[in-house]
C-alpha cells in the first residue's frame, strides 16, 4: 500500500464523486476546527503515515475530541507519533482532523485482482469495519466479476441480500460502490480498499461515508500520474536491498517487494497478489521479505533478482520458498531455472547454505520446471518438497511454517549430520 488515511484518499474519493467524510489536514486554523466540531459534536484525529500503515486505533493513535482545545492537544501528540508496523518502526509527518459520523452500521470494501479465480474481485461485509479480520466467513464474501463489464448494481445487491445486510442499507450501497471499479480501473491502481464505511443517517435514508482508505498503485502503469498526488506518497524509505530490487523495475514482470523482518528465517519467492497477500499474512514475522514477481519475467531478469536475494537474505534461511497460484502466462520453467541457476551460481562462490526448499506452483511448463528443481536440488544435496499444482497453496504455506520450526529446532542439526 502506498496511500493511507484521507489527507489524500479524499481526493482520491471525490474523483468518483463517492461519499467521504470532511477532512482538514494540519495547517487547519482553530477556527476550522471548531466549525467541523460544531457538524456532529466530535472530530476525529489522525496521524498521517506514508504507506500502508495500519492498525492505528488499535495501538491507540485515534483520538475522537469534542473540544477544540483538545483537538490542538491531539495534534501535539499525534504529529510524529511513533507506531510499530509488523517489525519496523515507523514515523507520522502531519495529522488529519476529520468528521465524526455516528453509525450502527460498518461496512467494509475492497477490489483487487485474485491469482485464484484470475479476475479481479471485491470483498465486502455489512458487518466488519475495522474488525474484518475476526469476521466468521460466513459473514463477509469475495466475489469476481468480468472487468470488462466492472462491479455491477446486481452483484452488490445480490451479496448484500446473501449476507443479510440490513434492507435500509442496500439501496444506498448499490447506488454507490459500483463508483469504485471505476477508480479502480482508470487509475492504476492494484488495491482499493476502503474501511471502514459508515452509514450516516440523512433524514430517514442511510448514506455511505468512506471514513479511511488504503489504496496500492501499479508504477509500471502511467495512469496514476494523472492523479497529480504528490510524489512523497511513494517515496516511502526504502532499504538497500529494496532499492536494488527496484533498479530491475521494467514493463515485462513485476519486481515488487518490501522487507518484512531483517531477522526472518523463511526467504519466499511469491508471484502474484494472492500469493502475495497469503503467504506475507500465514507466515507473518517468520518471513523476511514479502514479494510478487509475476508477470511473466525473462529468465534475464528473474536470475537478476534471485541472485539479489540470496546476497542480502539466504545466509539467515531456514525455508526457501516459491510460491504462487496456476500461471496463465508465466512460463513456470524459465522462472525455476531463473531461480535454481542463481542458487547453484550463489553456492559456487560461497558455498551451500543448508536450507529446506519448499514449492507450490502450477502453469504453463509446470513440469518442465519441477524437473528442473529436483535436478538441481539433488546435486546440491538439499532436502525439499514440491506441491502439485492441484495442492492448496494454504497446504502448502502451512507446511513451510511448520518445517520453519522444526528447521530451528533439530532439522538443521539432523541434515548437517548426515552430510558429513
Amino acid at each position: 500500500m502506498q496511500l493511507t488515511g484521507l489527507k489524500f484518499g479524499k481526493k482520491l474519493l471525490d474523483l468518483v464523486e463517492f461519499p467521504v467524510t470532511a477532512v482538514l489536514d494540519e495547517e487547519a486554523s482553530v477556527e476550522e476546527i471548531k466549525n467541523l466540531i460544531a457538524k456532529r459534536g466530535k472530530i476525529v484525529i489522525k496521524p498521517c503515515f506514508m504507506g500502508g500503515i495500519g492498525k492505528k486505533g488499535k495501538a491507540g493513535l485515534v483520538r475522537i475530541v469534542d473540544h477544540v482545545s483538545d483537538a490542538l492537544d491531539a495534534k501535539r501528540e499525534l504529529f510524529f507519533a511513533r507506531h510499530r508496523n509488523n517489525n519496523q518502526i515507523v514515523h507520522a509527518n502531519g495529522v488529519t482532523f476529520e468528521e465524526f459520523i455516528p453509525s450502527d452500521v460498518e461496512v467494509y470494501f475492497n477490489i483487487t485482482a485474485s491469482t485464484i479465480h484470475r479476475r479481479p474481485t471485491f470483498t465486502i461485509t455489512p458487518f466488519g469495519g475495522v474488525d474484518i479480520e475476526e469476521l466468521p466467513e460466513d459473514k463477509k464474501k469475495t466475489v469476481d466479476f468480468d472487468p470488462i463489464t466492472g462491479i455491477k448494481a446486481f452483484h452488490i445487491n445480490d451479496t448484500l441480500v446473501e449476507l443479510g445486510c440490513p434492507k435500509n442499507c442496500i439501496s444506498p450501497l448499490v447506488q454507490q460502490l459500483p463508483k469504485l471499479w471505476e477508480l479502480y480501473n482508470n487509475y492504476g491502481l492494484t488495491t482499493l480498499e476502503l474501511n471502514p464505511i459508515r452509514m450516516s443517517k440523512l433524514g430517514k435514508r442511510p448514506i455511505p461515508v468512506a471514513c479511511d482508505i488504503k489504496a496500492s498503485f501499479d508504477q509500471d502503469n502511467p495512469a496514476f500520474k494523472r492523479l497529480g498526488f504528490p510524489q512523497e506518497i511513494f517515496d516511502t524509505e526504502v532499504t538497500d536491498f529494496e532499492a536494488e530490487i527496484n533498479t530491475l523495475r521494467t514493463y515485462q514482470g513485476q519486481s515488487d517487494v518490501v522487507e518484512i523482518n531483517p531477522k526472518g528465517t523463511i526467504t519466499p519467492f511469491m508471484f502474484g497478489g494472492g500469493a502475495n497477500s497469503a503467504a506475507t499474512e500465514i507466515l507473518a514475522e517468520r518471513t523476511s521479505i514479502s514479494s510478487d514477481f509475476g508477470g511473466n519475467p525473462p529468465y534475464e531478469k528473474m536470475y537478476s533478482i534471485a541472485r539479489i536475494v540470496y546476497k542480502y537474505w539466504l545466509k539467515q534461511t531456514s525455508v526457501l520458498l516459491v510460491i504462487g497460484g496456476k500461471a496463465n502466462n508465466t512460463d513456470i520453467f524459465v522462472t525455476f531455472k531463473a531461480i535454481f541457476d542463481a542458487l547453484k551460481d550463489h553456492s559456487a562462490e560461497h558455498g551451500v547454505h543448508p536450507c529446506y526448499v519448499v514449492i507450490g506452483r502450477g502453469g504453463p511448463n509446470l513440469i518442465k520446471g519441477m524437473a528442473y528443481a529436483h535436478d538441481t536440488l539433488n546435486s546440491m544435496g538439499l532436502p525439499y518438497r514440491i506441491f502439485a499444482h492441484n495442492s492448496s497453496m494454504m497446504q502448502t504455506l502451512y507446511y513451510a511454517l511448520e518445517i520453519d520450526k522444526w528447521w530451528a529446532k533439530e532439522g538443521k542439526k539432523q541434515f548437517l549430520k548426515l552430510k558429513r
